[in-house]
């Protein structure tokens, strides 16, 4: 299930390619698509760029559930979309084929397929 979802993610719209990280292991769960990149040495990278918003969460007293993360570059969109309590799909968008309101709402449709636990 967890490759079928990474396979849809990277059919988004504009996709250069999509991960399925364990953010707690750093560990890619699978990978799909061309980059341009390693793509699993970002995923695991994102991991600290999740810890350490989680950080600043909690140190804030907010209580609230993360979402997703957005890294814009002048020609990509990097996007991080939390899936139940360990897990996020790491995708890159092209801002000019991509529609990140749109790959917001497929990933979140995605990862609701997932059976992980939520927080």
């Amino acid at each position: 299930m967890q490759k079928t979802s990474v396979t849809k993610a990277s059919k988004i719209d504009g996709c250069f390619g999509a991960a399925l990280v364990d953010f707690e292991t750093g560990l890619c769960m699978g990978t799909a698509g061309n980059a341009g990149f390693d793509l699993e040495l970002a995923a695991a990278g994102n991991c600290e760029v999740v810890r350490a918003k989680m950080k600043i969460r909690d140190k804030l007293g907010i209580s609230d559930r993360i979402e997703d993360i957005r890294i814009s570059l002048s020609n990509q969109y990097h996007l991080i979309r939390m899936v139940g309590t360990t897990m996020f799909f790491y995708i890159v968008l092209d801002r000019q084929n991509g529609n990140l309101a749109m790959a917001r709402r497929e990933l979140e449709i995605i990862g609701k397929e997932l059976d992980v636990g939520r927080a």
